[in-house]
């Protein structure tokens, strides 16, 4: 089962202290990666979110965000770390003594720094993480539908790509055989016409045939293709995380097709090469979009 590695899911929870959010959005990446970002308070559920997240999410890189709304009733105002904020007016009044500036040190300023204000605890909140793995799992089933419908349009991409790909290497392996023959056929007339009249020696000219044909044999690679091309089509029919061994497979195909192009003295057989080479180039870039 394909999946592409590029998607979005959105899920909410509610209780009467309040409503989660989650959000969670992933792209490529050639491992798996997994950002969390969610209020201070809820710092001890991140391993558990963590958890929930890499359960689905094998290949890639996803950013997960946590938003909290405390319920009307239960806004309160957070507590104020008296002996912080005393701290910081004297840190800034002994700067401004020393930078000899004598403007006033603004409230908002203070209350700016870090830790004056107190952010209300897990613990103050009574346990929430039940409330926040309903929205994250909510999240993570839409990520997956939305990485689901992307995989299956690209493996019917790639099904196509594959299917003209194997019709191009059907034409080199017709064409193949038809190279020596046409290359005996040219090289007789040339030395017919350089020798004008003299006769020709048979197994002179088998030998360089010969010679030509063991260099342009091109069978080992085109039965390499056809295995690759079975195993790549097992592979799309997988129920797991196939991205790599595609992208594996396809490093194989396209070293398979360069050694015919380096090989096939022919430039019927080079042409087609240059089209399995673009056709290849654009299977390797949706082959980078699959988990």
């Amino acid at each position: 089962m394909i999946k592409s590695m590029t998607g979005y899911g959105k899920g909410e929870s509610a209780d009467p202290q309040g409503r989660c959010l989650v959000e969670i959005k992933t792209v490529n990446n050639r491992y798996g990666e997994v950002s969390v970002k969610m209020p201070r308070s809820f710092l001890a559920y991140e391993h558990e979110v963590r958890k929930a997240v890499g359960g689905l999410v094998k290949r890639g890189k996803a950013d997960l965000f946590v938003q909290w709304e405390p319920a009307a009733g239960e806004v309160v105002v957070p507590p104020l770390n008296h002996a912080v904020a005393r701290g910081y007016h004297q840190a800034f009044q002994e700067l401004a003594h020393e930078l000899h500036v004598s403007a006033e040190i603004p409230l908002s300023l203070i209350l700016a720094q870090r830790n004056v204000l107190q952010e209300q605890t897990s613990e103050d909140q009574g346990d929430l993480l039940p409330l926040v793995l309903q929205a994250v799992v909510q999240a993570l089933a839409g990520l997956d539908g939305m990485r689901l419908r992307e995989g299956e349009a690209l493996q019917a991409d790639l099904k196509a790509r594959r299917t003209e790909l194997a019709t191009l290497v059907a034409q080199v392996r017709e064409r193949a055989p038809r190279v020596v023959e046409e290359y005996q056929q040219k090289l007789q007339q040339r030395l017919e016409k350089l020798l004008g009249g003299t006769e020709l020696d048979p197994q002179r000219l088998a030998q360089e045939v010969a010679l030509l044909a063991d260099r342009c044999d091109i069978t080992e690679e085109l039965v390499r293709l056809e295995s690759h091309f079975i195993q790549f089509d097992e592979t799309l029919l997988l129920k797991e995380p196939v991205g790599r061994k595609l992208d594996f497979l396809m490093q194989e195909i396209n070293r398979e097709v360069n050694t015919i192009g380096s090989k096939a003295n022919d430039s019927a057989i080079t042409s087609l090469v240059v089209q399995m080479k673009a056709e290849l180039e654009k299977m390797r870039e949706q082959v980078q979009n699959i988990e």
